[in-house]
């Protein structure tokens, strides 16, 4: 089947379906690259597939069964997503940085029976992790190593199960308000609805020559919707277990990669390869980036344009809806570098001020979804129903406004979350540890601009009359030992006599982000 309004789309109604689909119309076409050159063309991808479903059926997987899995971005991994939608398991990733806290919560919140892990991977043990997490009280789900190979056997006698497309099937986890993950409960057709939408409206494939590369965790929403505008647009993408730039470059310059994203640190990072190396095409094949997660500045665009001679087309989307709106590659260059996309036709955004009442045109208002690409609510009952208006609309939290003839750009966030490298950061975690610091009296946790990683973690603390200034090397060492992961951890911290509050006694953080915006890390 193709799509009416981006006829080089095939398109289906399960994800399974949609693999099949491309399987039967492009057989040879390669879909997977590894780094070392290891191809997997699209009918191998079906077939392999099915037997990796009948590895994991062997296992006990099956329908229903409620299985995690934290794995890194390589082809045995997406041959086990593909292989348990063929299984009618649930399935719940989690990103591989995460360690016991947030494992403990996502392991909880999936109710998760089965666990995938890579066994020992970049220095972690994942298998003595989920022992970690079992001995400390946290679920204890019986764990099975996916390794770089895939278990692979033959299907014979495995029945195909029915898919409902509207079914809970996928649960991918965002930061809560107080730190534990949120699991966002997705469908077939929500991740279709969107990730079509990517493709369509993000013009993949339209080219033909296209090679596409993710060197972000596949684990993460965008992996899933990267793949369904793979199948849909019939062309491959380099994998990259660890995106480091200057292996990367290299990597992209021998598949001919001509689309990539993530979030803007990615951008900046190919960026300042391209710096460091003048005079010559760093990237000759690359035509579009692509992503989300984070602000885009219009700066940044113009040095994509100017030192990457590509274009910055940047997406905005979230975890409980995967694509908002999407950028058209096409549009002129002055609504792609001050706007964040064009709403997907599945979604419906409205605009609303603090009482919940629709804002005049051209006005600023909290960025209000609904439509075909909306999750299904959280796994917590609770959480859902404070996330969600009475009339159904999920509320993002985002302060968002249309531009004339529809993109639309995000100009701030509700919530009290730190967007640190595309990835959300809970404040209050991190200072509910540090307030057990003998050397903290007060705290607040806040993200400030920061030109690499969107924004950077600042921790402003008061410390007890008498006690001398605690250093930000300390306080580290302490939210380590804590549990906290690495990637949520201050880099800068400012030492005052008391913080500054409103007239409700609250913490006033809005002057705090004044008063920090153009200081550097200490």
């Amino acid at each position: 089947m193709i799509a009416d309004n981006a006829p080089w789309l095939l398109t289906a109604s399960t994800f399974a379906d949609l693999i099949d689909a491309r399987a039967d119309a492009t057989p040879d076409a390669p879909l997977l690259i590894e780094a070392d050159g290891t191809t997997v063309t699209c009918a191998q991808f079906a077939d392999r597939s099915r037997r990796v479903a009948a590895a994991l059926s062997a296992e006990g997987i099956g329908p229903g069964t409620r299985v995690a899995w934290q794995l890194p971005t390589r082809t045995s991994t997406l041959l086990v997503m593909a292989a348990l939608r063929r299984l009618g398991a649930v399935q719940a990733p989690i990103i591989p940085l995460y360690r016991e806290r947030e494992v403990s919560a996502a392991l909880a919140g999936s109710g998760a029976e089965v666990f995938l892990v890579p066994g020992i991977w970049r220095g972690t043990d994942y298998v003595e992790l989920a022992a970690r997490v079992a001995a400390a009280g946290g679920p204890s789900p019986r764990t099975v190593v996916i390794d770089a190979s895939a278990p692979e056997a033959a299907p014979v006698g495995l029945a195909a199960q029915p898919a409902d497309p509207d079914q809970v099937a996928w649960i991918y986890f965002t930061s809560g308000s107080t730190g534990a993950p949120k699991g966002a409960q997705h469908t077939d057709a929500t991740l279709l609805s969107t990730g079509l939408g990517f493709a369509g409206h993000g013009e993949l494939g339209r080219t033909d020559g296209e090679v596409a590369a993710i060197g972000f965790p596949v684990a993460h929403v965008g992996g899933v919707e990267y793949l369904i505008a793979m199948l849909a647009g019939g062309f491959p993408a380099l994998l990259l277990e660890a995106f480091v730039p200057a292996e990367a470059v290299p990597l992209f310059r021998r598949y001919g990669v001509t689309t990539t994203g993530g979030a803007p640190p990615f951008y900046s990072a190919l960026v300042a390869v391209a710096r460091a190396n003048p005079g010559e095409p760093v990237l000759p094949t690359l035509r579009t980036l692509k992503g989300g997660g984070a602000p885009c500045s219009p700066a940044l665009f113009g040095e994509v344009r100017d030192v990457l001679d590509a274009v910055l087309a940047h997406d905005y989307g979230m975890t409980e809806v995967p694509m908002i709106a999407v950028a058209r590659p096409s549009d002129p260059p002055d609504v792609l570098a001050a706007t964040d996309g064009r709403v997907l036709p599945g979604n419906t955004v409205r605009l609303v001020d603090a009482d919940g009442t629709p804002v005049a045109p051209g006005q600023i208002g909290e960025v209000q979804v609904s439509g075909a690409g909306v999750c299904r609510g959280y796994t917590d009952p609770a959480e859902t129903a404070a996330a969600f208006t009475d009339d159904g609309w999920f509320r993002t939290g985002d302060l968002g406004r249309f531009h004339p003839d529809g993109p639309i750009e995000v100009v701030g966030r509700v919530k009290d979350l730190i967007i640190r490298n595309a990835e959300n950061i809970a404040p209050q975690e991190i200072e509910q540890l540090l307030a057990s610091h003998p050397a903290v009296a007060e705290v607040a946790v806040i993200g400030v601009p920061d030109a690499v990683r969107g924004e950077r973690v600042c921790a402003v603390v008061a410390p007890p009359a008498g006690h001398p200034d605690p250093d930000l090397a300390t306080l580290n060492a302490w939210l380590l030992d804590a549990g906290l992961m690495k990637q949520k951890l201050p880099e800068q911290l400012e030492v005052v006599d008391a913080l500054p509050r409103t007239g409700l006694a609250k913490v006033a953080k809005s002057e705090l982000r004044r008063r920090y915006a153009t200081s550097g890390p200490v």
